[in-house]
């Protein structure tokens, strides 16, 4: 059996397809056999107002498509779009190669994947500003 197998903490929150779920008192594992089915863990989920940076509001944009609360192919447009403005400052080879893979991943529907490829940018942005404001 293959898939995304999800590890949950007790009491942990998770999306999937627009439907949140709720673990137990226990930790548990969840196997998830639907291809490119729609999850977001709620603990990793960027609030609208923590959507301050811009690899965060890409990363946000990608939220929105998994969650349901943007519709999938004008998310899909914004989602390139911010990926290509993020290519044009990142432009070292570990980024763009990041930004590669998150761009291919949204043009094959692979959302969760792209989201996860951009929140490991947010280190290094957070890098940069800190350096750009010391």
């Amino acid at each position: 059996m293959s898939g995304l197998v999800l590890k949950l903490s007790p009491k942990e929150r998770v999306l999937i397809n627009g439907a949140v779920i709720e673990n137990g008192d226990r930790r548990s594992r969840l196997s998830i056999v639907t291809p490119n089915a729609n999850i977001l863990r709620l603990k990793d989920a960027i609030h609208p107002e923590e959507a301050n940076t811009p690899v965060r509001r890409v990363c946000y944009i990608a939220q929105l498509i998994l969650s349901g609360d943007a519709a999938q192919d004008e998310g899909r447009l914004q989602l390139l779009r911010g990926i290509e403005q993020l290519s044009q400052v990142l432009t070292d080879i570990d980024s763009r190669s990041i930004l590669d893979a998150a761009s291919s991943a949204v043009v094959d529907d692979q959302y969760y994947n792209a989201l996860k490829q951009l929140r490991s940018l947010l280190p290094r942005e957070q890098r940069l500003l800190s350096a750009r404001y010391a």
